[in-house]
């Protein structure tokens, strides 16, 4: 018996959790103890309140910590950090072998671990103390509002085959919060990334789709069976939601399919983090307090579906006409219209043609179809309004940009997904948020393109591992995220080797190295012993001068590349199926993709991450996406 059993746990079990009845969800062998974890932080302690744990051993929980709404932000860090100092103080004595007249705190920690426990592990598990919100009050708001989608959800599962367990993902993914935006990016109730969702949804300047919960709710369904299709189950399914399906197919490779435990405990890939080691588990743990809701909450109360009127707009609207048409305001119709961007209730960009609107029904004065015949001729439109861009000269300041064309440098960051550190370049190509000729004798001049598809250039983002919402350990306001990255479902690796080299990606050369870098071209060939002018080959390796910037600026760089690239094919360019080839003798990957099926080399790798485009034998099935041209929004 451990000293553990002995003395009792400080982390409270609400409710016992049953084995796993369900053979589609089991709880893998030894991580019993994480997910009951979890069902306290989201059944048992609230956003006032946490706890310090192990973050590879939740079963051993150091302490719960009270932090009041009433306390500031500086406060709160300062009191979890002063504990967390006293218990790595405490476990760094025990692992010098103390065993012998102990303090109390000392006698408590140390009951937390095996009697047998050795002082490595000690020594390592005071370098392993987390912080972990409650999250109760949350969970239980999420419950209530997810009355709204539930049903709906679980429709489009059953028609997928997805098990409508999964419409508790949102939980651990966003409190169902429609409004969740994470610190990569990641929006909506399934937490997309836009390169992620842009397989299964529109999303640009005029519609983010992520943000609508019932289209994101069919998307979600259709990645996750199609992660099932490819891992055969749905335990690494899931994780493949949070972690990618490329990083969980190497983890199962070097485990096995079905090592469920030894992949989340044991596996390293370099962005498996604690979120993504957690998130099947915290699932799991969702999934309880969901099916047992009115224990764990009594007197729960679910919001009600909200009665549309819904109808198809066949041609183009401003959106203040559309609103006096109706009788409703642009605050309501952006309230239950949650994928129209703010380019539309600036006037920057009409309703789109093809869009569904959602109107609450009781809100309207006469059926729909008369109001909708009302609307005087000139008022719908056959296109769309045209975008304007600024070309970023050397020397410019959103500040100065948005006062030249009198707008805010708010609205020009979230016309351009520029992320919090509002960085910009010269040469990039900044959208403006209404269409129109320049302001007159703007100093200085300005470039400036008007055109409905001209190409935009997204700032660079940095990305680095985010918690899931219901796993946040920010102690402020904004727990809700995801680990998903910018470039979730792209299987390429854009990290540095531990030997400073890099694999050559498509739409890369020497150029965007030694820039990203902030060296001249000839430095890298001079070290790769490359001749002048001879091109890098994708899928060749490449050593790096890492004496300017740091291995993690130089990915934040690449990747932020790739993202701008993979927004602007996007721009042009909509995913409207796909279709299986046969791989026949002599055929190329490249050659099918580029002259066939028009598609990049990138966007195939996200379709087929376990095909070498390099090396694929006949006989073999691999899938193209089928492209249509976007339009104009």
């Amino acid at each position: 018996m451990t000293r553990k059993s002995r003395l009792g746990l400080l982390l409270l079990v609400f409710l016992a959790v049953p084995a796993a009845a369900d053979e589609r969800f089991p709880i893998p062998d030894g991580l019993q103890p994480d997910v009951d974890f979890w069902i306290d932080i989201f059944s048992h302690y609230t956003t006032g309140q946490g706890v310090l744990h192990d973050n590879r051993n939740l079963a051993v929980v150091y302490e719960r910590i009270d932090l009041p709404a009433s306390m500031d932000r500086r406060e709160r860090q300062r009191r979890v950090a002063k504990r967390r100092e006293h218990y790595q103080a405490v476990l760094r004595t025990l692992a010098t072998g103390k065993r012998d007249k102990l303090s109390d705190d000392e006698a408590r920690v140390l009951a937390l671990w095996p009697e047998d426990v050795s002082n490595s592990t000690l020594g390592a598990a005071a370098k392993q103390i987390r912080y972990q919100q409650g999250l109760r009050d949350r969970f239980r708001e999420g419950l209530e509002r997810s009355g709204r989608w539930r049903a709906y959800i679980e429709n489009e599962f059953r028609a997928l085959g997805v098990p409508v367990e999964l419409a508790a993902l949102p939980h651990v993914e966003s409190s169902y919060n429609p409004e969740a935006r994470s610190h990569v990016g990641a929006s909506g109730i399934w937490q997309f990334t836009r390169s992620t969702g842009r397989r299964f949804m529109q999303i640009d300047h005029v519609l983010d789709e992520r943000n609508d919960p019932w289209a994101a709710s069919r998307a979600a369904g259709k990645l996750l069976a199609y992660n099932y299709s490819i891992t055969g189950n749905w335990p690494m399914a899931i994780t493949a939601y949070n972690h990618g399906l490329s990083g969980v197919r190497r983890a199962m490779r070097q485990f096995g399919d079905t090592a469920y435990s030894d992949i989340l405990r044991k596996y390293k890939g370099r962005t498996f983090g604690f979120a993504s080691r957690n998130f099947y588990v915290a699932f799991l743990a969702a999934m309880h307090v969901d099916q047992n809701a009115a224990t764990y909450f009594p007197g729960l109360s679910f919001e009600a579906p909200t009665n549309y009127a819904t109808f198809q707009l066949d041609a183009y609207i401003p959106a203040e006409d559309l609103s006096d048409a109706l009788g409703v305001s642009t605050r309501q119709l952006a309230a239950h219209n949650l994928a129209l961007q703010s380019t539309i209730w600036q006037g920057s960009k009409h309703l789109p043609r093809g869009l569904t609107v959602r109107v609450p029904a009781n809100r309207l004065d006469a059926p729909v179809e008369t109001l909708l015949a009302a609307i005087p001729a000139d008022q719908w439109q056959e296109h769309q309004l045209p975008d304007l861009f600024h070309t970023i000269a050397r020397g410019d300041a959103l500040s100065q940009i948005a006062e030249t064309y009198n707008t805010r440098v708010s609205t020009l960051v979230a016309l351009n997904n520029l992320g919090s550190s509002h960085r910009i370049r010269a040469g990039q190509q900044l959208r403006l948020p209404a269409a129109g000729p320049a302001p007159a004798a703007p100093p200085p001049p300005p470039v400036v393109a008007a055109a409905a598809d001209a190409p935009a250039v997204a700032a660079p983002e940095v990305v680095a591992e985010q918690t899931p919402g219901a796993m946040a350990s920010d102690l402020a306001a904004t727990l809700l995220g995801t680990i998903q990255t910018a470039l979730l479902s792209d299987p390429s690796d854009y990290s540095v080797a531990d030997d400073n080299s890099i694999e050559v990606h498509p739409l890369e050369t020497l150029g965007h190295y030694a820039d990203w870098l902030g060296i001249r071209t000839q430095r890298l060939r001079d070290i790769n012993g490359l001749a002048f002018r001879t091109p890098v080959e994708v899928g060749e390796r490449i050593k790096l001068d890492l004496g300017t910037v740091d291995a993690q600026t130089f990915e934040d760089r690449r990747v932020a590349y790739h993202r701008a690239q993979q927004d602007g094919f996007f721009r042009e360019n909509v995913i409207t199926g796909v279709a299986d080839h046969e791989i026949r003798r002599g055929e190329s990957i490249w050659v099918l993709a580029l002259r066939d099926y028009d598609v990049p080399i990138w966007l195939f790798r996200q379709y087929n991450p376990e095909v070498d485009p390099h090396s694929v034998q006949p006989g073999t099935t691999v899938q193209f996406p089928v492209l249509s041209p976007a339009g104009t929004g």
